[in-house]
This record gives structure tokens, C-alpha cells and sequence, in this order.
């Protein structure tokens, strides 16, 4: 008989420690970028604009004070109020619509329900630039135009079919005997969703909820298109610092740097949720 190789032998230890090297080289790499916008955010305009940078140019806060209008400039409070307001209003409509669709596709599944999922997941195939015209003659006609409440609706009917999609597959995972028992001691429907299943499969709501808020904060093309002043959202007060003057490097990293904190904030605070619920299904 052919000796098995021990797991723990030399070759093992080897290939773990390995991979273990390019997770790290991957990670580092990915976060490079970051490391250099915030150190660049720090610097005046004049070290930020040279070439090849200074790595030992002095530090500076000018970047920041500019971005937050101690120069005169337009403030960034507004826009990133609406940021805020219409990620989370959103994410909480998707949540609500999502989670009792899931449940209808997975703990009570309907006929050809796997044709129901791949139509919602079709409607992400649509180029988003192809419905902006007749979405901005409808806000228009219905004086919506520069309205928070418009990229509201907007963000949630973009988002609720990927959520849809992805809480179907944690709603699976749900003891079809939990639910059950709670409908055999008299719980509706609602009280099923709120108290049994949802938290269940909380690290996969939590999942959902993280992935529908970073798409959210990130989308600029109908924010771009359909905000003017009143509704307009970070990622387009960004823009605002690429003018015809010139790139302000330093101010763009800073303005940067601030606007990525609330994702990055979300994106810590829910690293676990986040892993442990992309990971249900995966080991059966």
C-alpha cells in the first residue's frame, strides 16, 4: 500500500505558509492605494504635484480644512447628509421588500422559482446608462428633479434584485421545523419574518444590508444626471473638485479619504456578519 502523506509533513507546511505569503502580498497590494491617497491627502498641493513624490515632505491638515470649507469653498454637509439619507433609507426599503421575497422563494418556493431568481438577476444585466434618458424625462414631467427621495426609489428598485437573490440562498439555510413550530403556535406571517427567521439568518441580512449600502454611497451616474444643488450626493461633490484650473491632488485625496470612511466604518463594524454570511450554504 502507498503511504499517505501526513497533512502536517513538511510539503503541507509549505503550501500553508505559501498561500499564507500571497494572501498577504495580495492584501498589500490592494491596499497600497489607500495608503498612498491617505498620506498624499496630508501633503501641501506643491509636494503632492511632484514627480517622483516626496515621501519626507512635512505634513499638512490644508487638504482637509479646504475640503471642509475653511477656504471659502462650498461645504460638504449637505451632500454627504444626502449620501447617509438615501444609502440607509434605501437599504432598509430593500431589506423590508427583499426579505419577504426570499422567504417566497425559499422557505415556500413557487413554481419555476429559479427562473423568478434569474429574471431579477437579468434585470442587473441592463446597462444603467440605457435608462437614464426616460428615467430624467419622468423626473422631469413629475418635477422630481433634485429630489433625495427620487435617488431613494432609484436605489432601492437597483438593488432589490441582487438582494433578493443573495437572501434566498441565507433564507434556504432557515429549519423549515422552526417555522413550523411558530406556525403551529399561532404566529403570522409577520411574526414568523421579524422573530424566527430573521434572525436566523441575520449574518446574511447583515451581508445583504452592507453590500445594497456600499452601491448605494458609490452610485454617481443618475446622482450626476438627476441632482442639482439641493440632493446632490458625495460622490458628485467630489467631481466638483476637477475643474478646469487643474487637479487640486492633495484636496482630492482628502475629499476622498472622507467620503470612503462611512463604507470603510460599515465595512469593519460587519466584517463578521459579512464573512460568516457569504459563507452559509457553502459547507454543506
Amino acid at each position: 500500500m502507498n503511504a499517505v502523506p501526513h497533512r502536517n509533513g513538511p510539503s503541507a507546511v509549505l503550501r500553508r505558509n505559501g498561500l499564507g505569503l500571497v494572501a498577504w502580498l495580495a492584501g498589500v497590494v490592494f491596499f497600497l492605494p489607500i495608503a498612498w491617497m491617505a498620506l498624499t491627502s496630508f501633503h501641501s498641493e506643491a509636494d503632492a504635484a511632484t514627480n517622483p513624490p516626496s515621501f519626507t515632505a512635512s505634513l499638512t491638515l490644508n487638504g482637509y480644512r479646504e475640503f471642509f470649507g475653511s477656504g471659502g469653498g462650498a461645504s460638504p454637509w449637505p451632500a454627504l447628509i444626502n449620501s447617509t439619507v438615501a444609502s440607509v433609507v434605501s437599504t432598509l426599503c430593500v431589506l423590508l421588500l427583499a426579505l419577504p421575497a426570499a422567504y417566497a422563494l425559499s422557505i415556500r418556493p413557487v413554481k419555476k422559482w429559479t427562473d423568478v431568481l434569474f429574471f431579477f438577476l437579468s434585470t442587473k444585466m441592463l446597462p444603467v446608462v440605457s435608462g437614464l434618458l426616460p428615467i430624467y424625462l419622468f423626473a422631469k414631467n413629475t418635477g422630481m428633479l433634485d429630489n433625495i427621495w427620487l435617488l431613494v426609489i432609484l436605489y432601492t428598485s437597483m438593488n432589490l434584485p441582487i438582494a433578493v437573490w443573495m437572501m434566498q440562498s441565507f433564507l434556504a439555510e432557515v429549519p423549515v421545523a422552526v417555522i413550523e413550530a411558530a406556525r403551529v403556535d399561532g404566529a403570522r406571517l409577520p411574526t414568523i419574518l421579524a422573530r424566527v427567521v430573521a434572525p436566523i439568518a441575520l449574518p446574511g441580512i447583515a451581508a445583504t444590508a452592507l453590500i445594497c449600502f456600499i452601491f448605494s454611497w458609490n452610485e454617481l451616474l443618475f446622482a450626476r444626471v438627476l441632482t442639482g444643488v439641493v440632493a446632490e450626493t458625495a460622490p458628485v461633490f467630489l467631481t466638483g473638485f476637477i475643474t478646469s484650473q487643474g487637479l487640486f491632488l492633495a484636496k482630492v485625496c482628502a475629499a476622498s479619504l472622507v467620503i470612503s470612511l462611512p463604507v470603510l466604518a460599515a465595512g469593519f463594524a460587519a466584517q463578521d456578519k459579512l464573512v460568516q454570511g457569504l459563507s452559509l450554504g457553502a459547507v454543506k
